[in-house]
């Protein structure tokens, strides 16, 4: 009996999809990592992935899980090797309000996940551009950041639990609804975020938080950059901490998304340097609740914070969205980002983090040494703001492979010099090799190699992602 046939026995002929049949599976969204897979398994329950991994295991075949195919560093890639995808996977066991909590299977679709907790007066707050097809597995494996992780943290942080089928197929039931268990390693934290190398997630328990009745949120231009961690700290002293996002887009940003998005307008009549959409989420009714003058008090409040600092001189601008047609215009202005970046060839992408106090004096370092290598060069930023995570794109003309990795070692350098981190939320997978070889410290790599090892010993989980050989 050939592997394919073992594969077909497990989780039938249908699901074992080979030829052109593998076509959603031969790319990830950006299209810039072609894969040639040997066949695209398409389990339903856990007891298949562990028959799976249990068969790709003794056979040493490699194994390449696969969501929503929304990642943004190569992960996908599958030359020669089984992708496991889990959209099959996609049921939502369990929704418990009371306590405050999903129980979720790693293909659950994150829009849909958003709509039942909606559904019960909850969110789970992690969101960003892609939540219509990214899946909870593939989440959980990048450790995905977004536009919300100022308020609510990281995937990390909203996860109490796991399953996971590790390389030899065995089930480790990790599926805790406890926010306290200090009994030995975390190994759930150890899972999220390791890219399907040291096993493939099935299904989690996690954290959902009370819908805001009401939001207020503003697009705001300040003088400088230097100026928006005074605007942050403000409204977050004045609001107990409610900012749930506060987004950076300079000119340069703003002048791209008129470009390319047809039928956009900017967001002031003015052009400005330094734009900001900030966000403030409302749960208490005391501050959602429309007075006598129709007035909601968090946008009233928000309103006289930003006029105060309008009179002083602080701000240029504010815009308030008073409805959520408006407000939600606003989020697409800032949604559009990976379409912008990517829609402009070839181009170098970062995605890094640093201290909320060192990212303006990131941008004063690293456009003088892009322009020193690169005459020229463009560059596009966008930013979570709030949490230090900048995306920083440079398009230098040409695919010299060669120019590309010193631009990259260019911003490197600015980062390590200011203590931030290369990777910030989209992962590892094949892009930022390089960059573990150069940047994470030597030590640190010898210890994930021999997780892996301990976990993986034939090495067929993605194979080539995250760890540098």
């Amino acid at each position: 009996m050939d592997l394919l046939e073992q594969l077909g026995n497990v989780i039938g002929p249908a699901n074992v999809l080979t030829g052109d049949d593998r076509g959603p599976w031969l790319s990830d969204w950006t299209m810039a990592y072609p894969s040639d897979p040997i066949a695209v398994l398409r389990p339903a329950t856990t007891a298949e992935v562990s028959a799976i991994l249990r068969i790709a295991n003794d056979t040493g075949t490699p194994v390449v899980p696969a969501a929503g195919r929304t990642g943004l560093v190569g992960g996908l890639k599958a030359d020669g090797a089984l992708v496991l995808s889990v959209d099959r996977m996609n049921k939502i066991r369990e929704i418990r309000p009371d306590g405050r909590i999903a129980i979720v299977e790693a293909g659950v679709i994150l829009s849909s996940l958003h709509d039942a907790a909606e559904a019960e007066g909850l969110i789970f707050p992690l969101t960003f551009g892609a939540r219509g097809s990214a899946m909870i597995g593939g989440v959980l494996g990048t450790n995905a950041g977004g536009s919300n992780v100022l308020r609510y943290g990281n995937t990390r942080d909203l996860c109490l639990g796991l399953e996971v089928v590790l390389a030899d197929g065995r089930v480790m039931n990790l599926m805790s609804e406890l926010h306290k268990d200090n009994s030995g390693f975390n190994l759930r934290h150890l899972m999220i975020g390791s890219e399907g190398t040291l096993g493939v997630i099935t299904a989690a328990v996690l954290k959902l938080r009370p819908k805001p009745r009401a939001y207020a949120t503003a697009m705001v231009a300040l003088p400088s950059l230097a100026d928006a961690l005074g605007l942050l700290n403000r409204v977050q002293d004045e609001t107990g901490g409610a900012v749930e996002a506060f987004e950076y887009m300079p000119r340069g940003y703003i002048d791209r998304h008129l470009e390319v998005i047809e039928g956009v307008k900017p967001p002031f009549e003015q052009r400005h340097d330094v734009n900001i959409l900030i966000e403030v989420g409302a749960t208490a009714p005391r501050d959602a609740t429309a007075g006598d003058d129709g007035q909601i008090p968090v946008v009233a409040h928000l309103e006289t914070v930003l006029a105060e600092m309008m009179e002083d001189g602080t701000l240029l601008d504010a815009i308030i969205a008073q409805n959520e047609a408006q407000r939600r215009e606003m989020w697409a202005r800032r949604e559009a980002a990976a379409e912008i970046a990517h829609g402009w060839m070839p181009f170098v992408d970062t995605d890094i983090a640093l201290p909320l106090d060192k990212v303006a004096v990131f941008f004063d370092m690293v456009r003088p040494r892009i322009e020193a290598i690169k005459p020229g060069c463009a560059d596009l930023a966008v930013a979570h703001l709030g949490d230090g995570n900048i995306h920083y794109s440079m398009y230098p003309g040409d695919d010299d492979k060669g120019l590309q990795d010193r631009l990259m070692e260019a911003v490197e350098d600015v980062v390590e010099t200011l203590g931030g981190s290369f990777s910030a939320e989209h992962g590892i997978g094949l892009s930022k090799l390089s960059s573990m070889r150069r940047r994470k410290d030597p030590l640190a790599l010898d210890v994930m190699r021999a997780i892996k090892a301990a976990l993986d010993p034939k090495g067929i989980l993605n194979p080539g992602k995250v760890l540098p050989e």
